[in-house]
């Protein structure tokens, strides 16, 4: 199975329909966001360079016509016509890292209309997952203040690909490792991990688990100290660590809890101990919110280790987004239902500093002093420059960081900037807006 057939039926439906009536002229798609989650400030855009991969690749095969037509319970001679199609248009994009807002296109295509329908479906999936993950997972790297981050998603991502798109997408919004092994390899990231509570309850007591532990590893180790009494644990962690000369790079971690409290006294007890660079790792349901308030109350935690609901984007687990159509042979485009009103025309996004961003007809000029957003990363089907890397996207984001308000980047009830419409689009939009409505 390909990711060619990884699409709605609707797609494939629409796509025959459009090469039985021959309509085979460019189309332009614009994916974008129609409105930010209640408590997100802005977007990081991301997911980008996987879509690409996948249009880079994209050909139907004989073998998809076959799965194509088995869908559809058609013969394979209906579907035929699909067989042999590759991706041969263009794609202009925001770059991963690049903080982005409600309305604004994330991605726009222009092929063959057939071509730019067929990979709706793909490119929304990876987009709007892969953007609310690095959304949510930068949020607690702000909330954090400088302490590292790392990503413990993993296992209840929703499924191993999700976990490789998290452990992916929170390295772009800078945490400083991943439990995810795979991940680690594949991208040259960090890999991080600890023990379990299994680990500590197969051996008698905690101090036989730890000393196993630690002759199994003989650089810096980290011990779970949670799995029967948190403070207990931590002076048994003392004492072996003490009795073994370690000490800088070695840590303890707290799993469950009051996490403040616990820290401030494990701290106490490591000091105590004549260990004070042995480090305090908190991890257990944490979240922006729950290492936001850890931060303030000043609890000494060294690394914060998040799982679940940053790999999961719990509070906001999906993003409003659409994918399209804003014009069709050169003719402007749009949609006029109730609330889900689109705006016509190829876009472009213009970014001022100290303003709102504009987002204006492609072939705008833009306003004085701003960066365009947009660029041209694939022409004719194939790539027209490298790929991004992770430190590349990594430092668009902190540059772009550096420029938001303070009110953007508050954790609890932030206010984003808004997009606003250049004097033309605005223009294009009501008048075509008024000949739809007077047909």
């Amino acid at each position: 199975m390909s990711d060619v057939t990884t699409t709605d039926l609707y797609e494939v439906t629409m796509a025959l329909s459009y090469l039985r009536e021959d309509m085979g002229r460019p189309a332009t798609f614009s994916l974008f966001v129609r409105d930010l989650p209640s408590e997100r400030g802005f977007l990081v855009s991301a997911g980008t360079e996987p879509a690409l991969e996948y249009l880079s690749a994209f050909r139907i095969t004989s073998a998809d016509v076959g799965d194509f037509a088995s869908a559809l319970q058609r013969p394979y001679a209906d579907v035929a016509a699909l067989c042999g199609i590759t991706f041969t248009g263009e794609v202009r994009a925001v770059p991963e890292g690049r903080v982005v807002f409600a309305g604004e296109p994330l991605l726009e295509v222009t092929a063959p209309l057939a071509q730019a329908q067929l990979v709706e479906t793909f490119l929304l999936n990876q987009i709007s997952h892969q953007t609310a993950v690095a959304s949510k997972a930068v949020r607690s790297v702000l909330a954090a203040s400088g302490r590292p981050v790392v990503d413990f998603s993993l296992r209840r991502t929703h499924g191993t690909s999700a976990g490789m798109q998290a452990a992916r997408t929170t390295a772009l919004a800078g945490f400083a490792g991943t439990s995810n092994v795979a991940a680690a390899v594949r991208w040259g990231l960090p890999a991080s991990g600890t023990m379990a509570h299994s680990y500590v309850e197969a051996f008698p007591d905690e101090e036989t688990a730890f000393r196993a532990f630690a002759r199994a590893h003989p650089g810096p180790v980290t011990f779970l100290v949670d799995t029967y009494d948190s403070i207990r644990g931590v002076r048994t962690a003392a004492r072996v660590l003490r009795d073994l000369r370690r000490g800088p790079g070695c840590a303890v971690r707290l799993d469950s809890g009051d996490l403040g409290d616990l820290s401030r006294r494990a701290r106490v007890e490591l000091d105590g101990a004549g260990l004070p660079d042995v480090g305090v790792i908190a991890s257990g349901g944490l979240d922006e919110y729950g290492v936001d308030t850890l931060v303030r109350s000043g609890a000494p935690i060294d690394v914060y280790a998040v799982g679940t609901r940053v790999g999961t984007s719990a509070d906001a687990p999906y993003l409003d987004s659409a994918y399209k159509l804003v014009e069709y042979d050169g003719r402007p485009v749009m949609k006029l239902s109730s609330a889900k009103v689109t705006a016509p025309g190829r876009k472009q996004v213009f970014r001022r500093p100290d303003g709102d961003d504009v987002i204006a007809l492609s072939d705008e000029a833009g306003p004085a002093g701003t960066e365009p957003l947009l660029r041209t990363v694939m022409r004719d089907g194939r790539r027209v420059c490298p790929p991004d890397t992770l430190p590349e996207g990594q430092a668009r984001l902190t540059a772009d960081l550096e420029d938001l308000p303070d009110d953007a980047l508050r954790i609890r009830e932030p206010r984003p900037r808004r997009a606003v419409f250049s004097e033309r689009l605005s223009e294009l939009t009501s008048d075509l807006s008024r000949r739809l409505r007077s047909h």
